[in-house]
């Protein structure tokens, strides 16, 4: 009752796994299978040859060791809940309290880290779904090659159609490269 005064929304819903009853059935049968094994090894106990009797010793010991582990295992199964964040409810309520965040993006060689990866790592970054003002991209360009400048100077002008687009869509998808790379001088 107080939740719904305070206008409280869960950050999470708990729901419990269907096919339960069938899980459980499988599991019985399974142990009814153990048990049949472990009577048919007491039954069949070797007579008097060593060498036999400690292969069945050791055949035994390995059947009780990964019994015992598969109880164990099940143990952790027998009520399976399946948990549904709501993370746009996160953000409600938690937004004025996110870090402010710096990335830096680091590229050395044009060769090495093609222009468009690296164009496609920072706008992927800008387009993160967290607060603008508390968000921050740097780009290190060691190399310092005029073909990194010009991609990521079009990157610029390009993001700004593009995130703006993102952001009504919610889809944060990758870009094309024919998007705005065909203008792109080539340096040779």
């Amino acid at each position: 009752m107080r939740e719904r005064e305070n206008n409280y929304l869960p950050l999470f819903e708990t729901k419990a796994a269907k096919g339960r009853i069938a899980y459980l059935a499988y599991v019985v049968s399974v142990i009814i299978g153990i048990c049949l094994i472990f009577a048919y090894r007491v039954i069949n106990f070797p007579a008097q040859e060593k060498v036999t009797r400690w292969i069945w010793i050791g055949l035994f010991i390995a059947e009780l060791w990964f019994t015992l582990y598969w109880l164990v295992t099940q143990s952790v199964r027998w009520n399976p809940v399946y948990r549904h964040t709501f993370k746009d409810r996160l953000s409600q309520r938690y937004e004025k309290y996110f870090p402010k965040i710096d990335i830096f993006v680091c590229t050395a060689d044009h060769t090495v880290e093609p222009p468009i990866m690296v164009a496609n790592t920072v706008l992927s970054v800008m387009a993160y779904d967290y607060p603008t003002e508390k968000l921050s991209v740097y780009l290190s360009d060691d190399g310092g090659s005029d073909l990194m400048f010009y991609a990521l100077l079009e990157a610029s002008q390009f993001s700004k159609y593009w995130l703006p687009f993102l952001q009504e869509i919610q889809n944060r998808t990758t870009f094309s490269r024919s998007l705005f790379f065909h203008c792109l001088p080539t340096f040779q």
